[in-house]
């Protein structure tokens, strides 16, 4: 994506240098057009200038020429070109001062040549009045070459003008011709790098022409999956222009009411007519809203009305984007929700069934602590008192039933008494507080003190963590998995029971738990017992499941059982480890965070 966009970036910059080099081709251009109007002008200005000034110059010269025949035929007839020639002359200098009116240097040397030429005049006019028969020979050569010599003088001035015309004449010819010569330099090299660009520019158009084709082709595969996803679960998704309040639909929105694919131009009135007549106003009222405020809102449920008149639950959520054109759209998704809304329905009614069947338990709860545990406490009392008072008269065969029967009650009041705390392990309005595991410790062994005193059990124990859980389950574990490892010692060697905690993580759990915490407390309770085999470790947890046989060992089969329910119960684990005559180590992984 990121060479995507540097690749664009480098093409809109030649583009748009392309751009900037055509104008600079069409500034050259026509400065180029303009230099060489502005030196044609020149040239006309340069040959009107001369032309005038050989004009003046002539008109000067017709006077004097004038003057030299009257002077030398008095005849009145050569004075005419004399007479005119002033006033011609004023207007020929009139005319240059007009075409020198930009060059002060050139108005100068008019000034000059006018006073020049008044000069002569002035001379013209004196001369005249010489005449042949009355001048002396010699008067009349001194006036012919002083004339001479002021044209002389006049035609000098005449001839520094055109020099200095001729001089800026070639000076704007040079730079003209200077520049002709460099445009077109630049022009080939400005067309050949805008020509470069428009094949660059044509070959990544023609690219991503292809790259379009082969995106709107992938484009049209992924909407006809999307289309297909939609369909298999149950959704659509519509659009709602918010300035035009224009709505489209999506093909299985259509489906989902009922109709073909654009069978109908979708509209709000129109939604409204599926909308089932209890949601229908609140709908109303929540679309007028969006479209009054541009606001979002939460997901929104309400009921529709198919075409063949099913009812469908209905989930809506939505969120406002704005267009390339500033406009706001509300686009959203729809999900047919009428299966999960059955399901809620019926799991309701299975909540229901469970608080029934939780009633029922602990009525079977009551009844076994009451009920069914008070004809055990009499037969235990009736026996008790028959080998009291009967004793000496009864055969030993009649004690040895009743001392069975006495062992079979106590035995049936113990599985009861287990049952029940097991039965208490799944109430689920346990408190969780701070427990103090050490504290949990010394209480189990206040608690086991006859037997562990009688088995002569050496119990040691690491520094244990406060952790959050429900104190009296805690306290049952550790009963459990100590009296547990006292019972299951080996004959003649007396107990030795480490308890241990550490932390480890989640990963070290390999039991199936769904979600498990960063961090756990890994607290194990090994002995130096019978042990068992590995593959039996997973069933000993199992409910009335034994190893041994209970002339060997006694016990309920439940404690265990009960270990990993209150294990469970704090969101843990715990697994067993085990070698015949090499002891049992119980491992339980209870959570750091709470």
């Amino acid at each position: 994506m990121e060479k995507r966009k540097t690749t664009n970036l480098f093409f809109n910059s030649l583009f748009a240098i392309s751009i900037i080099v055509l104008l600079f081709i069409a500034a050259v251009t026509y400065r180029q057009i303009n230099e060489l109007t502005d030196s044609g002008k020149w040239v006309v200005h340069t040959h009107e200038l001369k032309e005038e000034l050989e004009n003046m110059f002539s008109q000067v010269k017709d006077a004097e020429t004038g003057q030299r025949g009257f002077m030398i035929t008095n005849d009145s007839a050569f004075l005419e070109p004399y007479t005119g020639a002033r006033e011609k002359v004023y207007r020929s200098f009139a005319n240059l001062k007009s075409l020198t009116a930009d060059n002060p240097e050139q108005q100068k040397n008019l000034d000059t040549l006018y006073k020049q030429i008044e000069a002569r005049f002035a001379f013209l006019a004196n001369s005249t009045d010489l005449h042949y028969s009355h001048a002396l020979p010699g008067q009349i050569r001194e006036s012919l070459d002083k004339g001479r010599l002021a044209m002389v003088n006049i035609r000098s001035q005449v001839n520094k003008i055109v020099d200095i015309e001729n001089i800026l004449l070639q000076q704007r010819k040079k730079a003209n011709e200077f520049y002709i010569s460099f445009a077109p330099l630049i022009s080939l090299l400005a067309i050949v790098f805008s020509l470069l660009v428009f094949i660059l520019s044509f070959y990544r158009i023609n690219r991503d022409s292809k790259s379009l084709k082969k995106l709107n082709d992938k484009l049209l595969i992924i909407n006809n999956i999307f289309e297909n996803a939609e369909e298999l679960a149950g959704m659509s998704h519509w659009e709602w222009n918010l300035q035009t309040n224009k709505l489209i639909f999506s093909d299985n929105y259509f489906r989902l009411l009922g109709h073909e694919p654009r069978s109908f131009e979708p509209t709000i009135d129109t939604l409204l007519k599926f909308v089932h007549p209890d949601d229908r106003e609140g709908l109303k009222k929540r679309s007028e809203n969006t479209f009054a405020k541009g606001e979002e809102g939460s997901a929104y449920y309400f009921r529709i009305i198919s075409i063949d008149g099913k009812i469908k639950y209905i989930k809506a959520v939505g969120k406002i984007i704005s267009g390339h054109s500033g406009e706001k759209i509300l686009i959203g998704s729809n999900i047919d929700i009428s299966e999960q809304h059955q399901n809620s329905i019926s799991l309701e009614e299975k909540n229901h069934e469970l608080e029934r069947s939780n009633k029922e338990l602990e009525s079977f709860n009551y009844l076994a602590s009451h009920d069914l545990q008070e004809p055990l406490r009499k037969i235990l009392t009736f026996i008790s008192r028959i080998l009291e008072i009967e004793g000496p008269n009864l055969s030993n065969t009649t004690k040895d039933y009743l001392a069975r029967m006495q062992s079979s009650a106590t035995r049936m009041q113990k599985l009861i008494d287990y049952l029940l705390m097991y039965s208490r392990t799944n109430r689920a309005n346990q408190v969780f507080e701070e427990v103090d595991l050490n504290a949990i410790l010394e209480n189990t062994k206040q608690e086991l003190s006859l037997v562990i005193e009688e088995k002569k059990a050496a119990i040691s124990s690491s520094h244990l963590p406060v952790i959050w859980g429900i104190a009296q389950q805690l306290q049952q574990l550790f009963i459990n998995l100590i009296s547990n490892s006292i019972k299951y010692s080996r004959e003649n060697i007396p107990p030795v029971i480490q308890v241990k905690s550490e932390i480890a993580s989640g990963t070290e759990i390999n039991g199936g738990l769904i979600e498990k915490p960063k961090n756990y407390y890994k607290i194990s309770f090994a002995d130096n017992g019978i042990g068992f085999e590995q593959e039996y470790a997973d069933s000993l947890f199992l409910l009335f499941h034994r190893l041994h046989d209970k002339s060997e060992y006694s016990g309920s089969g439940i404690g265990l059982s009960i270990c990993k329910k209150i294990v469970e119960n704090h969101f843990g684990e715990i697994t067993a480890e085990g070698r015949p005559d090499a002891g049992a180590t119980f491992t339980v992984f209870l959570p750091k965070e709470a």
